[in-house]
């Protein structure tokens, strides 16, 4: 008989928890699978294949009439984990990784789409959204229409058209628009379509798409649920039946997967994502009130702000938070933007948001930099905009940054 490896342990399982477990439980103890060594860390499998006891397992395997990994591009243990572990915090059935955010917006898409089908966009998005709908989607033979603003005729008459999917960002990137979800969803459902909502800008914490009638809900997870710049991950959510029956077959041959490593940097991320998004949005209400007195800006777009137009409906539908990013317009130019940014000692500048570190960004050079001026001017994103990721820093520290810019 051959003998154990030192330290080696069998597993034995713990019982299951009779009642429901609060999301934050749920993103510390979901989906872990402990090898025989019983380590209180989550394992990081970093293995691109598997082996299999014989070609008959092999046989079943692959004709999945049993439970074996087959291929690091399909699926990996701890790539699962972090799936699990995302599905019981959204709520959903079921989820899948991706290696980007972009990833998973254009998969939940692509999945769907074919030659013929008319997709229904909110207005306000990522520019790389709107590539993706407005230049690549079109080039496979599919319309689109995109839809400003949450008036219910102006979303039923783009709905008049027989519709396959519709893409709703909300909060939007850079400027916080707000989309009504439960509105969207109960008018696209008429029609047969799916409602995928892109919830980055709110994250996991803040805001539960499904339970507003959303079917899919898509993230960068290099955000708010990595959100400490280390990794680049993307997720989909929704029912088994689009995971299994649309979104695995075109993830699985078109390979957009997510690493073991950055899946495990991911799982750890995940049970401090509640306690992170709810610093950065303390801190960003703070910040906002304080941007909208300066004489010098123009005008702040955070939806925890009375004065934001949808206000209410955000704070309906965010949970009573008002986000971790915050647009701002300046009065002055573009030159003047500049110069504030510069001047800035803590906040960086970045392209990136919903990190630790608050960013500051002009994204009508730089994210939104692919799409026209026109396009620009109509999302309200002119020279003198500038987007602010709000992190864990102390608030007073961050006004001060601000305060000291400005003044120059």
């Amino acid at each position: 008989m051959s003998k154990r490896p030192w330290g080696y342990r069998t597993r034995s399982e713990k019982k299951e928890p009779h009642w429901d477990l609060h999301s934050q439980t749920h993103a510390v103890r979901t989906g872990i699978a402990r090898s025989g060594f019983g380590e209180t860390s989550e394992a990081m499998y970093l293995t691109s294949g598997f082996t299999y006891s014989s070609a008959e397992e092999a046989f079943d395997s692959f004709a999945e009439e049993t439970d074996h990994y087959l291929y690091g591009r399909f699926h990996n243990p701890t790539i699962a984990m972090f799936e699990q572990r995302l599905a019981a915090i959204e709520g959903a059935d079921s989820c899948v990784a991706t290696g980007s955010g972009m990833s998973a917006m254009f998969a939940s898409l692509a999945c769907i789409v074919e030659q013929g089908d008319h997709v229904v966009a909110s207005a306000a998005m990522f520019s790389s959204c709107h590539v993706v709908i407005t230049e690549f989607l079109p080039k496979w033979g599919v319309t689109f229409e995109l839809v400003k603003g949450n008036n219910p005729a102006d979303w039923a008459k783009a709905l008049s058209k027989t519709t396959k999917a519709v893409f709703i960002e909300t909060p939007s990137n850079p400027l916080l628009d707000i989309v009504d979800i439960k509105m969207v969803s109960d008018l696209a459902h008429k029609v047969g379509a799916t409602v995928i909502v892109d919830n980055v800008m709110a994250s996991p914490v803040l805001q539960k798409p499904l339970t507003l009638g959303a079917d899919v809900v898509m993230y960068s997870a290099t955000k708010h649920i990595d959100g400490q710049g280390r990794v680049l991950a993307g997720a989909i959510l929704g029912s088994g039946s689009y995971i299994q029956e649309k979104l695995l077959p075109f993830v699985r041959h078109s390979g957009p997967s997510l690493s073991p490593f950055n899946a495990w940097v991911l799982v750890k991320s995940l049970e401090t994502m509640e306690m992170r998004v709810e610093r950065m949005v303390s801190n960003a209400q703070v910040i906002a009130e304080f941007l909208e007195k300066q004489p010098s800006i123009k005008s702040v777009k955070y939806p925890g702000l009375k004065s934001h137009p949808e206000h209410k409906l955000a704070m309906k539908q965010m949970n009573g938070g008002g986000g971790t990013t915050i647009g701002i317009e300046f009065k002055g130019s573009q030159t003047d933007v500049f110069a504030f940014m510069n001047k800035l000692c803590v906040i960086d500048i970045s392209n990136n948001l919903g990190d630790s570190k608050s960013l500051i960004t002009h994204p009508a050079s730089t994210t939104h930099r692919r799409l026209s001026p026109e396009v620009q001017s109509e999302m309200g994103i002119t020279p003198s905009v500038l987007r602010l990721s709000v992190g864990l820093e102390h608030s007073s520290d961050l006004i001060k940054d601000i305060e000291q810019a400005l003044a120059k």
